[in-house]
């Protein structure tokens, strides 16, 4: 068995930016650095946290509009919905795309199921079907295959407005809830982002509500034929086929069939289990509105929540009900004259990455500024089962979520992005800590780790006082730690949410096309860990770190670049890769990091720093291109520097351009989505 694996972290040993790393005068670096250092401690908030406007696409504004729309239909909307509506309204026209349609990225391609969203939410709104933006959206529609090519989520849309009936979207059968965690198929083998929609979306399947849609909402003349001419099957999935394993077997025909006799047994009432199975898929969904910011907290999940309370027959002024569309609107930021939506709150993963940053820039532990981050980040920390427990009973918890609440979701990006930054704000003193992390194979799923502190003072006071301000920061790194190792999954890597959330069949319901129903180990998130770990003194040699590089290095890519699943795209994956690589011990001089480093360098621009397109997700051909963004060109050179490339002239062209692209206040201005999510 292998033993404990350890190394000493001097608590003061912390990198921290050097300006003789590049070619700049030490002076311009220094000032760039400091100016945004200032911004950062301008915008903290007094309670210790960061949080940044989360941007996202039209989808969040007209799908808010039909939520309200619907509620209005059943005498059930707020007061403020109108005013809500008109001004959501005018943010969508904003969004437009020139062609007429609506995208899901600035300046990407129409995306056919947002552009028939937003049309149908102008519609709502009182826009006139002859208003030029209403004319070139139709047009648009229409020409890329009309509103017959809309996916499953926005079907149930239409089906609760009156445009569809509901035998033409995907079957949601709740009794699914009722398979037991140790069956195939149950809803915790489902991504926990998908797990949280299908939950309030099966009580809208079993309950059916519908409206009569009122004339000026009809979007007819968005279908090529008719709307009730539209197939009950959804479509096979291009991309989902794609990304899926080869298979011999038709899936899409199988799960159609499965889907027809499902609703021919629903139309012959031979669903007994139905009761029992709206009962536990209410109980689930209201029992994690608890210490959360709305189901998943997290803009699909809170709209269909709302619908769901709503079917379950709560009234208008129940507190749930209120407090649901409370948290929704808590999601909303008014500028001017329109109103635009958020996914979600970031506050945790913010005040982690300002964390770092202020660390890594020179700024001591033992600044007031710090000290509130690193107590504000301690207060959030997780300490009761979640869902990520189903398949670990008796694991201990621990880590941290994305947003302000959200118990029963902490995720892996997150908690290795936040013992990474308490570790940083360990104390300025002479003072050592042996990291201890033990690792049983017989019992991979209860790792531990532990640290010895060790130094020397003339003062036992001051010991005393340092001893007791790092026990918190210890203890919620040793849980941190503790559960990002307990999630680990069998191939070596690990996902956002969940261990071996990986069942590919799952890709192939005819509800899965949204592309993402599975949460399966990816590079970045498993370099993150080894960063994580690294941090931590664990070297290559330690067993989950051999597991973990032997996932990374299967996923490199023939480019030798590596797939960024949380941030856009290539740029994202290689630099997260090279830097995890970097702190678990393996050298620059390795075949593959130079290979990887070298993928930077051919896809820096001319102006000196890096951008790509979310166009890479659909069109991989198109890797390491695209407009130039600060936030790209950060990641490479950080990454360049873990490659052993911090003298390069790429990586001082890199930083020179950043320089030179700061605004006078610290900040970068950057319109690109460079973020991914679901």
């Amino acid at each position: 068995m292998p033993g404990p694996h350890r190394r000493k972290t001097r608590f003061a040993d912390r990198p921290v930016a050097s300006p003789s790393a590049t070619a700049l005068p030490a002076v311009d670096l220094s000032r760039a650095i400091s100016r945004s250092q200032q911004w950062l401690l301008d915008q903290q908030a007094p309670d210790g946290h960061w949080v940044g406007e989360l941007e996202g696409d039209s989808i969040l504004q007209s799908e808010y509009i039909l939520l309200l729309a619907w509620l209005t239909a059943n005498d059930s909307a707020p007061g403020w919905s109108g005013q809500r509506i008109r001004r959501a309204a005018r943010q969508l026209v904003q969004q437009q795309q020139p062609d007429g349609g609506w995208a899901l990225f600035p300046e990407g391609p129409l995306e056919i199921s947002a552009s028939v969203k937003a049309y149908m939410a102008l519609k709502i709104a009182g826009h006139d079907c002859d208003a030029p933006e209403m004319v070139r959206a139709r047009e648009a529609i229409r020409a890329a295959g009309g509103a017959e090519r809309v996916n499953s989520f926005t079907r149930y849309y239409l089906a609760l407005l009156g445009i569809l009936d509901y035998r033409q979207c995907p079957a949601v059968p709740p009794e699914l809830v009722l398979i037991p965690r140790s069956c195939p198929l149950n809803i915790y083998e489902m991504s926990a982002w998908s797990r949280t929609i299908f939950v309030p979306l099966s009580l809208l399947w079993a309950f059916r509500p519908r409206i009569d849609t009122p004339a000026e909402w009809s979007i007819d003349e968005l279908f090529l034929g008719s709307p009730s001419a539209l197939p009950p099957a959804m479509p096979p999935c291009e991309q989902l086929d794609q990304l899926s394993a080869p298979s011999r077997l038709n899936w899409h025909a199988l799960f159609s069939r499965l889907d027809a006799t499902w609703k021919q047994l629903e139309r012959w009432k031979l669903i007994p289990l139905r009761g029992m199975a709206i009962r536990k898929a209410s109980e689930w969904m209201i029992e994690r509105f608890a210490e959360s910011d709305g189901l998943g907290a997290i803009f699909p999940p809170m709209v269909w929540s709302v619908v769901a309370l709503k079917c379950l027959g709560y009234s208008n002024d129940a507190p749930i009900l209120l407090r649901a569309l409370e948290q929704l609107e808590d999601l909303v930021i008014s500028e001017n004259d329109s109103d635009r939506l958020q996914p979600c709150h970031s506050p945790v993963w913010d005040t982690a990455i300002a964390t770092i940053a202020l660390r890594d820039s020179g700024l001591p532990a033992s600044h007031p500024s710090l000290k509130k981050s690193v107590d504000w980040l301690l207060k959030r920390e997780v300490r009761h089962p979640g869902d990520w427990s189903t398949g670990q009973p008796g694991a201990a918890p621990g880590g941290w979520f994305f947003e302000f609440a959200n118990r029963f979701y902490p995720d892996v990006d997150d908690t290795a992005m936040v013992v990474l930054a308490l570790t940083r704000c360990l104390p300025d003193l002479p003072w050592m800590a042996d990291f201890f992390l033990d690792f049983d194979p017989a019992q991979a799923h209860a790792p531990d780790i532990s640290a010895v502190l060790s130094g020397r003072t003339n003062s036992p006071l001051q010991a005393a006082e340092s001893i007791e301000s790092m026990g918190p920061l210890l203890g919620a790194i040793h849980r941190g730690a503790r559960w990002t190792l307990g999630m680990q999954s069998r191939n070596g890597g690990w996902g956002a949410f969940d261990r071996d959330n990986d069942r590919e069949l799952l890709t192939r319901v005819p509800f899965a096309d949204h592309n993402a129903m599975i949460d399966p180990p990816t590079a970045d998130l498993t370099a993150r860990v080894l960063e994580m770990l690294g941090g931590l003194g664990v070297r290559e040699t330690h067993p989950a770190a051999i597991h973990g590089l032997d996932f990374l290095w299967k996923e490199q890519e023939d480019d030798s670049s590596w797939y960024g699943r949380w941030g856009v795209n290539y740029i994202y994956g290689t630099w997260q890769s090279l830097v995890g690589l970097a702190a678990i011990g393996i050298p620059s001089t390795d075949p593959r990091i130079r290979r990887g480093a070298d993928w930077l360098k051919r896809h820096q621009q001319p102006g000196g720093g890096w951008g790509e397109s979310p166009r890479t997700y659909d069109d991989p051909s198109l890797r390491g291109t695209g407009p130039v963004t600060a936030s790209q060109t950060a990641w490479a050179v950080l990454g360049l520097i873990a490659a052993g490339e911090g003298h390069s002239p790429e990586t001082a062209n890199g930083i020179q351009y950043l320089v030179e692209h700061q605004e006078h206040d610290g900040r970068w201005h950057e319109e690109e989505f460079t973020g991914t999510g679901f």
